[in-house]
Order: structure tokens, then C-alpha cells, then sequence
């Protein structure tokens, strides 16, 4: 019997708010004021308020192992070649390094 793989469920989507940004664009106008017999000196001090956002990244690597018990060998579960039958038992791990998993 052949059975149709399920397709892929595409789940709703998450909407996030509304990062709002705002441009402000300054002009400036200079204004001569004459008065007899005075003089005004203006001294402005500015305060640059400079910010930094800085971002990092990392990396995750998954690996997943599923186990699976397909039934027993000859002689059945308990038989001559114990539960399972031949061929069963811990599995070597794998080799790391370079070429391996274990990175």
C-alpha cells in the first residue's frame, strides 16, 4: 500500500511590532542683533551623544540519533542470541576530529 508523505505545515505567521524611527533635520539660522554702545558674545556648547549597536553571532550545531528495536532474530525474543538477535548491542561512537562529527 502506498501511502502519500505528508506535506509540510507552514504555521501563521508571527507579526512584530512596528520599529518606528524618526529623522530629525536641524537648520540653523543665524540672527545679527546690533545694539549701540553693547556688544553680546554667545558661547554654545554642543554635546554629540554618539551611540554604537554593536552585534554578535553564534552558531549552534544540532545532531539528532533515533533508536529503533525492529523485533527479535531467529529464535525469537530470549533465544540463543539473547533479546533482539544477532547484531544488536552498543554501536561504536563516532571518530572525532576534522573528519568527524565532533566539531
Amino acid at each position: 500500500m502506498y501511502c502519500r508523505p505528508r506535506p509540510n505545515q507552514v504555521l501563521p505567521a508571527v507579526v512584530h511590532p512596528t520599529k518606528c524611527c524618526v529623522n530629525h533635520n536641524m537648520t540653523t539660522y543665524e540672527v545679527p542683533h546690533i545694539h549701540p554702545t553693547h556688544t553680546t558674545n554667545v558661547n554654545n556648547v554642543m554635546y554629540q551623544h554618539k551611540h554604537y549597536f554593536p552585534q554578535t553571532q553564534s552558531q549552534v550545531d544540532s545532531v539528532s540519533h533515533q533508536q529503533f528495536n525492529c523485533g527479535g532474530g531467529p529464535g525469537g525474543p530470549g533465544g540463543p542470541q539473547g533479546p533482539g538477535g544477532p547484531g544488536f548491542g552498543p554501536r561504536p561512537r563516532p571518530p572525532f576530529g576534522p573528519y568527524g562529527m565532533g566539531r
